[in-house]
């Protein structure tokens, strides 16, 4: 088997794995005072500190690191938490791009049926209009989100430069970064980004799935400017109640901490493994959408020539290779990609396309062979009736 949709998911770590079972056997609740709880406490502590060290500060606390189920929930604490701390006021402006992962993009539609103003800024080859941007910056904005890694193109925003002209127009502005796609794939740091909220996911940087953080700026937990999306024992600071996965945290963990150490020579290999698939694309005849500007490092979207991408997905996989044709999250839901749209794709060459993604765990030969793999179903798959 070769795994080439690394965005969708990735396999665990030998040390996230090790980790996990090392700490198996604490059934404490870390809520508990007692012994067995107060281990388990521990081990939340731990993992606090490691993916907040990944994140770029060596003090993460409870109070502004939230451990949640998953990175859509992240990413709905901070988008609903943020609106509705502020529903009172005359605000409801919400600045978002047309590319956004469904985890925000249905999240804006839910706002948009509840009255609320949303304004999706164009992305066409990757990159966000600044002037557009600014001009759609008023004193009735509440809220800017905007992803720093696309998850179907790799191009990567300038939400550091975005978010820094909208504080200096508006300084109330809330504004939140959903970096799943970006943490520990591309240089970035709380400070960087200059986000009053971030999410991230253990699963697509060697963790578990069902675990995911969210960090909120101090000041934000200071003027009170984020209220709790799920109510209840008050745990993760009051902000995510629910009985930590203690097991998944410490996996989480222990992959932060590890893709951390290892973030320079990991990326630099993925680059090269793009490259090289890039190259042999192009050699047999399918075009590569490269956005412009700067490129995630693991993310490779690849248009085919006249066959739809379900039916290559289909050939691949019969090949044992295995790639996607854009979001995980989204390909159970019928449609053309948003992404791909915004991008500047017709509809008929997004239906074409596929995503190849990229780990550390990868080598020469997988993309290799799936060039091989990629030049056979072009010569035998049938080509779509124009």
């Amino acid at each position: 088997m070769i795994y080439l949709d690394n965005s969708a998911t990735t396999e665990l770590s030998q040390k996230t794995k090790e980790k996990m079972y090392e700490v198996m056997d604490n059934y404490g609740n870390p809520s508990s005072r007692h012994t067995l709880g107060i281990s388990a406490k521990k081990i939340l502590d731990t993992a606090r500190e490691q993916v907040g060290k990944a994140l770029g500060t060596s003090h993460p606390s409870a109070e502004n690191l939230f451990f949640t189920s998953c990175g859509s929930e992240a990413n709905n604490t901070a988008i609903l938490g943020s609106v509705y701390a502020k529903a009172r006021r005359r605000v409801n402006k919400i600045i978002t791009t047309d590319s956004e992962h469904s985890s925000v993009e249905n999240v804006m539609k839910k706002l948009e049926n509840d009255g609320f103003d949303i304004v999706r800024l164009p992305t066409r080859d990757g990159i966000i209009d600044e002037e557009y941007f600014l001009s759609e910056i008023d004193e009735k904005t509440l809220l800017i989100s905007l992803m720093l890694v696309n998850n179907e193109t790799g191009a990567v925003y300038d939400v550091k430069k975005l978010f820094s002209l909208a504080k200096k127009k508006h300084p109330d502005i809330l504004t939140h970064c959903d970096a799943i796609q970006g943490f520990l794939k591309v240089p970035m740091s709380i400070k960087s980004l200059g986000a009053s909220t971030i999410s991230v996911s253990a699963h697509k940087i060697h963790g578990p799935k069902g675990v995911g953080a969210l960090y909120v700026s101090p000041d934000v937990i200071k003027q009170k400017n984020i209220v709790p999306y799920l109510i209840g024992g008050g745990q993760e600071g009051g902000l995510r109640s629910g009985t930590e996965n203690v097991i998944g945290i410490a996996g989480f963990g222990a992959a932060a901490d590890e893709g951390y150490k290892n973030l320079s020579d990991n990326v630099a290999k993925m680059i090269r493994l793009r490259e090289l698939c890039e190259n042999g694309a192009r050699a047999v005849g399918i075009r590569p959408n490269i956005p412009i500007g700067e490129r995630a490092p693991h993310i490779l979207s690849l248009t085919l020539p006249d066959i739809k991408s379900e039916t290559m997905l289909n050939f691949l996989s019969s090949k044992g290779i295995c790639v996607s044709a854009g979001s995980a999250c989204s390909s159970h839901v019928k449609g053309i990609s948003s992404s791909l749209l915004g991008f500047g794709l017709t509809s008929g060459e997004a239906d074409t396309t596929i995503r190849v993604s990229f780990s550390e765990y990868n080598t020469e030969e997988d993309v290799n062979a799936l060039i091989s793999a990629l030049r056979s179903g072009l010569d035998n798959i049938v080509k779509i009736k124009k």
